[in-house]
């Protein structure tokens, strides 16, 4: 064991979350947990959902899945988007399924708002049409953020000021709630989370190493991925002629390697620039863990 983790009952609506930033360990500690603890592992990291960039997001390796059963990892095509509500769900049914079975679910990964809402629950805002999806798109075809930002000033000043104008994704979202509901994204805002497992009981084992521990490994790792194939890897992806907004060309190492590939960037400037990029992921990552994930309601084992 990397930890000495007494989990202490466990009873047949346990959900076991190993969390923490990238490059913590997490991965390792989850499977010695499973195996401690006959549990599952189910993939609470954005980027390891693709199946397209399993080297590039450090997802579990062939050796660890057959150790123990990994569940929504490579389940998505590079040419699909997964919002925080699509992943609550995927991970609700897989929870219940490991529970039929007799088994541990252990959600593992870093994408805190996740975890986050699989423990505290979702918002109440409903999914909103094409239709309205559609009108949307062409606001910022036609006008981009800026544009769209400033609309959105007119029609919902409230919600404007819940948003970062440069964010695309939020500034988008608030237009279509306000258009889909005729409410504001700041009166939603308000209205209490709706449980989307309520009869789940979260133990959480929350790993918070130090930041300059995390860098030096997330460096290793990164030539490690080289290593292993990281660049064949993105040239496969960029094949696709995936849009550069969809997410998996957001993934952490992919804008990067593509400017080397594409010219734009030598090889040791473009590894360079992924290996900034991660750790400054991971001190975001780390500081949102230790303030926001511990104020979750669940019982935690903090290392």
């Amino acid at each position: 064991m990397q930890k000495n983790v007494d989990l202490g009952k466990i009873g047949s609506n346990t959900v076991l979350v190993v969390a923490g930033p990238t490059a913590s360990g997490k991965s390792a500690l989850a499977i010695d947990l499973a195996l401690k603890y006959n549990g599952v592992i189910i993939n609470a990291d954005a980027s390891q959902l693709y199946k397209d960039i399993p080297i590039v997001s450090a997802a579990p390796s062939e050796n660890d899945k057959v150790k123990v059963e990994h569940l929504l990892y490579g389940i998505l095509n590079a040419d699909e988007k997964n919002s925080v509500s699509d992943w609550v769900k995927l991970a609700v049914e897989a929870i219940k399924k490991v529970w039929q079975k007799g088994k541990l679910p252990i959600v593992t990964g870093g994408t805190g708002f996740y975890i986050e809402s699989l423990i505290n629950g979702m918002s109440p805002i409903p999914e909103t049409t094409q239709e309205v999806k559609d009108k949307v798109a062409k606001i910022f075809d036609e006008s981009g953020v800026v544009g769209a930002y400033k609309y959105l000033q007119q029609i919902d000043a409230e919600g404007a000021k819940k948003v970062n104008h440069n964010d695309t994704t939020r500034v988008r979202r608030a237009l279509e709630i306000f258009e889909d509901t005729k409410k504001s994204i700041a009166e939603w805002f308000e209205m209490p989370m709706k449980k989307t497992l309520p009869e789940a009981e979260f133990k959480a084992v929350v790993l918070l190493p130090k930041l300059s521990e995390i860098e030096e490994k997330c460096s290793k790792r990164f030539d490690l991925m080289i290593e292993n194939g990281a660049l064949s890897e993105v040239e496969r992806l960029l094949n696709k002629n995936i849009a550069d907004d969809m997410p998996v060309m957001k993934a952490i190492g992919v804008p990067e390697l593509k400017e080397y590939i594409e010219g734009r960037k030598t090889k040791e400037e473009a590894v360079e620039l992924a290996k900034l990029r991660t750790r400054q992921y991971a001190k975001r990552q780390l500081t949102w863990f230790r303030n926001r994930f511990r104020k979750l309601k669940c019982e935690q084992i903090v290392f």
